[in-house]
């Protein structure tokens, strides 16, 4: 791999443009970002590497409208997402832009397939207006899909750490999500179980083609990306592509 100064894709589907975040007052102040640029191209794998405290992870929420800059601007879809109300950026990012936490934050008395379930019955309004009424995998593919289809009926406090993860992934897909944003999404399993969610998700990528950024400390997960942005102290510090 080698590094070059370029930050931006030729084509974005999201892109920050010199955005600070910032929390506190006068010597309480503290930045987590300072004037970051970042564009994501559809369909595009990217990692957004660092150690903890690099900004990382307020960089993936700024890009997935849960953390509004103090500076700067956040465009999605051709209009900018930084400026809206809580309500009208929730029914922004409803269009097209899906989570996995590194934890799974599945719903305690829902099970596997309800979880699903609930995600695709809350964003159907948001998939019709994208896909112009396609055809998309019920919750029980996609719970197949993620090699969970023995556990439909399990709650959250019945599934492993990984299979957890699986839902939380199974979740996210429904939504039908042009960005998926994962958070260190390997961050609470075993190195084997790791390495199979993290084949999995980009195995889904190919499959149905959205961009995907992955938050990490970890070197080996962010180079399985196409495009590695390092962040130092709130600051862009290197950009990679592999």
């Amino acid at each position: 791999m080698s590094t070059t100064g370029a930050i931006k894709a030729p084509t974005s589907l999201i892109s920050c443009q010199g955005v600070t975040v910032a929390y506190g007052h006068g010597e309480a102040r503290v930045t987590a970002l300072h004037e970051v640029d970042l564009a994501v191209d559809a369909g595009e794998r990217l990692a957004l590497w660092g150690r903890s405290g690099s900004g990382k992870t307020t960089l993936l929420h700024v890009v997935g409208g849960l953390v509004v800059p103090s500076e700067g601007r956040v465009m999605w879809r051709d209009g900018e997402l930084s400026t809206l109300d809580d309500a009208a950026r929730g029914r922004a990012r409803a269009r097209g832009i899906a989570y996995v936490f590194q934890g799974s934050n599945l719903l305690s008395h829902f099970t596997a397939f309800e979880d699903v379930a609930f995600a695709r019955e809350t964003s159907a309004d948001q998939r019709t207006a994208l896909r112009g009424g396609q055809s998309e995998p019920s919750p029980q593919d996609l719970l197949e899909l993620v090699g969970l289809s023995a556990k439909l009926d399990a709650l959250p406090s019945e599934l492993s750490g990984g299979e957890a993860q699986r839902v939380a992934i199974a979740r996210a897909l429904a939504q039908g999500p042009e960005l998926l944003l994962c958070d260190e999404p390997t961050g609470h399993l075993d190195s084997d179980t790791a390495e199979r969610v993290l084949d999995l998700i980009e195995a889904l990528q190919r499959e149905f083609a959205f961009a995907l950024v992955v938050a990490t400390h970890d070197a080996g997960v962010a180079a399985r990306a196409g495009r590695v942005i390092e962040l130092s102290d709130g600051r862009v510090a290197g950009v990679v592509n592999s």
